[in-house]
């Protein structure tokens, strides 16, 4: 696995709220085959959890994909991230940023995260 974070089981993360497809299509009045568009595009991240395809709901904002998902995820895959290390680093506390990557993206850090990701390969 890329990088010198610890990985950890997206299953373990009890603080986080997950969206299914269905609830996503609901939320963002979107077809299932768009959200799965998102997800395959890297506008959104997903795991299966329980054999079911989940997003974080950290990953949205005023009912829209986080705008600075896409890019730092986009760095992370060309740093050989796959998107469910991906998902696992963003959601995992970083000690470089103090905080976990969404967090810090949440906090409009956008700049110091890629500078992060970029620096795993």
């Amino acid at each position: 696995m890329p990088g010198s974070w610890q990985s950890w089981y997206v299953t373990d993360a009890a603080e986080t709220d997950w969206l299914t497809v269905p609830d996503l299509v609901e939320m963002l009045g979107q077809s299932p085959s768009r959200i799965r568009r998102l997800i395959d595009d890297r506008h959104l991240l997903a795991a299966r959890i329980d054999g079911v395809l989940k997003v974080p709901s950290v990953f949205l904002r005023d009912d829209a994909p986080l705008p600075e998902l896409y890019g730092t995820a986009n760095v992370l895959a060309d740093n050989g991230f796959t998107d469910a290390e991906a998902l696992e680093w963003m959601l995992a506390e970083e000690d470089s940023l103090g905080t976990s990557p969404i967090a810090a993206l949440l906090a409009g850090r956008k700049a110091e995260v890629r500078r992060v990701a970029q620096a795993l390969a």
